[in-house]
């Protein structure tokens, strides 16, 4: 591994709009998460880590670059990555340390991706200012063949995110842009934030499931026809500045999942979601693909969320507070 690459490290991310409804060709929004983060590092006698952990890591990476192995051997692997010289490295002790808890939908395995493109892929594009959409579309394509790995399928979106570390939405299958989340009507006690369920979640039996569900022409129908165009609004009022009407969207989109996603949601928010549905305090959502992990929140009234959650013993973990303060 190189010495310019090895101190680079790769931020969680939160998909703030488009779980499973980008499947269908919704718009989606995830913007990165520096208070979770990881880097690729080789074990050693001098380094303070969790070694049994390192050790595990080691596994997966080995098993995921057998993957990449088997892919280039087929002649179907998009991007070069120098699997050899991975191989050398992870003989070595190359691990991910990472602080991204993994089954919580803030994107564990889509940081490891983008770490190991950006180290061992001969003819990488590079992350930079500037950056064209072919290129972005063109990585979104290569990571998604990378991470199905881990997930049987996948977007593209999540090392998407943690390789350009800049907030993106996605159009379409065809547009694609990095973007800012403008400043204005955003007052002093909105907050976006996360509350652990307690347990991790796992991304590819629920994913079948929804895609089972869709073969129900009724499901599809209000996944269409009510959940894609309430996400869409979502982060275009989002986008514009529109927070009034944004939380308007996004309380219809909260109990539209409450009714539509009730395995996705895990029983120890459930009554958390419908408090924050009744009481118009706070609106949660998904935040990947649920079953576990954290769910996502949204506030006005952040000062009041807070007290209500502390008296319960819970603690709202801020994701977009300190910025629009």
């Amino acid at each position: 591994m190189s010495k310019k690459s090895k101190k680079e490290i790769y931020y969680s991310k939160v998909m703030l709009f488009g779980e499973y409804s980008i499947i269908l060709g919704s718009m989606g929004l995830t913007i990165p998460y520096s208070h979770f983060n990881g880097e690729l590092r080789f074990i050693n006698k001098t380094s303070y880590t969790d070694l049994d952990f390192a050790k595990n890591s080691n596994e997966q990476i080995k098993a995921l670059n057998n993957y990449i192995i088997n892919l280039k051997s087929k002649d179907q692997l998009l991007h070069d990555i120098d699997s050899q010289r991975l191989s050398k490295d992870l003989e070595k002790g190359l691990y991910f340390e990472s602080s991204i808890p993994e089954g919580y939908g803030l994107g564990s395995s889509g940081a490891l991706v983008a770490a190991l493109y950006n180290e061992y892929t001969l003819d990488r594009i590079d992350s930079r200012a500037g950056i064209k959409m072919s290129e972005m579309l063109e990585l979104k394509k290569t990571f998604a063949q990378i991470e199905s790995f881990y997930h049987g399928t996948s977007s593209g979106i999540d090392p998407l995110i943690c390789y350009l570390k800049h907030p993106i939405v996605l159009e379409n299958n065809t547009k694609i842009s990095s973007v800012g989340i403008p400043r204005k009507e955003i007052l002093n006690d909105d907050a976006i934030f996360l509350i652990n369920s307690g347990k991790p979640g796992k991304t590819e039996p629920l994913v079948k499931q929804f895609m089972d569900k869709i073969k129900d022409s009724s499901y599809l129908k209000t996944i269409e026809e009510k959940m894609i165009p309430l996400t869409n609004a979502c982060i275009k009022q989002l986008l514009n500045g529109e927070l009034s009407a944004m939380f308007e969207s996004l309380k219809k989109l909260s109990a539209l999942q409450l009714d539509y996603f009730p395995e996705m949601i895990p029983d120890s928010v459930k009554k958390l979601w419908v408090n924050g549905l009744e009481s118009n305090d706070f609106t949660l959502k998904l935040c990947g693909s649920g079953g576990g992990g954290f769910v996502l929140g949204f506030t006005r009234q952040y000062k009041k969320s807070k007290t209500y959650f502390k008296e319960l013993g819970i603690e709202m973990i801020p994701v977009y507070r300190e910025v629009i303060s």
